[in-house]
């Protein structure tokens, strides 16, 4: 069982991303919190896999994401977002991010992407790919 954590701001992104993961049977949502709760949440239900926000009102994914990877045993996280801009793109992926997914991804690429980053691969949302082949 692929265990997930959901950080986001939003209540009803987290419920919507915890249904669509739940239609599979690999994969179970151990934890939904707010920006806030992030390193906490995470650390104590141990998932093997965390969508970040990356950007909330309370803390940024990017802060989140760097105490999550100076953790003894860090999770792997994909930051999730409705902005595809180069800058937090290019600032995820240099903290440790394993992906990089938008919010408006089919639910079917979300579950795929879910199970290919508990296998130890990272995803990029078509949206951004050309920003990475850019440089």
């Amino acid at each position: 069982m692929i265990r997930v954590a959901v950080v986001d701001d939003e209540q009803l992104v987290r419920s919507g991303l915890r249904m669509i993961l739940g239609t599979a049977p690999d994969i179970e949502v151990v934890a939904e919190c707010g920006g806030g709760a992030a390193v906490d949440t995470v650390l104590g239900h141990a998932p093997d896999v965390v969508l970040l926000d990356i950007r909330m009102p309370d803390v940024d994914g990017l802060t989140v994401l760097r105490r999550l990877r100076a953790a003894q045993r860090p999770p792997v996280v994909a930051m999730l977002t409705t902005f595809d801009a180069d800058e937090y793109l290019a600032a995820a992926l240099r903290a440790g991010a394993a992906g990089f997914l938008l919010k408006d991804t089919d639910p079917e690429q979300l579950v795929r992407s879910v199970r290919t980053l508990a296998a130890g691969g990272s995803v990029l949302d078509p949206g951004v790919t050309p920003a990475v082949i850019g440089g």
